[in-house]
């Protein structure tokens, strides 16, 4: 079976009210589906890469060739976790995690995208709970990045409720004009003060080699 030799297909991160886990053919599909509908406001992208001004096939297949990229150059030493987020067996948006020297630094990233209509709901607190909690709790990390642009006010909120600080601003040029990021971090001391969302992890022991760390390394 294909799990025998990518067992990162059985990893399951599950809150009271989303899944997350690799998405399979069919999941991708309904992901680029999700894509295609929609994400924000077209007036003002929330992302450092534009992708999303692509046309609305254009943007499907986007989201279809960066699973398979990311799933086939991740490594040990620069691993990403591209996870699909499912609400009631529904693909609602998708999470990502991921480090680089994640045995040596112990940080992660990340990053994610919510279909517009699910946005509002609770459902980005959730997730980012999710894959925090398997950083922290699971793997041993010790902190956290993230970032968003300083207009990108859901994402900010998120990132506040979970226990972020700010961690400094970077310019970037996003639609040939300037756009400032709020960067983001959040310490394991944080993380633990400000947790509040239960969070269960499933499949993970055949996965600790994917992340670059044995059983004893984890904690």
């Amino acid at each position: 079976m294909l799990i025998d030799h990518y067992p990162m297909l059985g990893l399951r991160i599950r809150t009271p009210r989303v899944e997350l886990r690799l998405p399979l053919a069919e999941d991708l599909a309904e992901l680029a589906d999700l894509a295609a509908e929609g994400i924000h406001d077209p007036a003002a992208t929330p992302f450092l890469v534009p992708w999303t001004d692509q046309p609305p096939a254009e943007r499907a297949r986007s989201v279809v060739q960066y699973h398979w990229l990311r799933r086939g150059t991740s490594t040990p030493q620069d691993w990403s976790l591209l996870l699909g987020v499912f609400l009631d067996g529904t693909a609602v948006g998708q999470q990502d995690i991921g480090a680089h020297d994640f045995a040596i630094t112990r940080e992660v990233t990340t990053g994610s995208w919510l279909g517009l209509r699910y946005q509002g709901q609770g459902i980005g607190t959730q997730m980012r709970a999710a894959v925090l909690h398997l950083a922290f709790a699971e793997l041993g990390a010790e902190e956290a990045v993230s970032g968003a642009l300083d207009h990108n006010a859901a994402s900010l909120g998120v990132s506040r409720k979970l226990g972020y600080q700010p961690d400094g601003i970077q310019r970037h040029v996003v639609r040939g004009a300037v756009a400032a990021q709020v960067r983001l971090r959040l310490t394991r001391a944080r993380w633990e003060r400000h947790r509040t969302v239960p969070v269960t992890v499933e499949g993970l022991a055949p996965c600790l080699p994917h992340f670059g760390i044995s059983d004893d390394q984890v904690r």
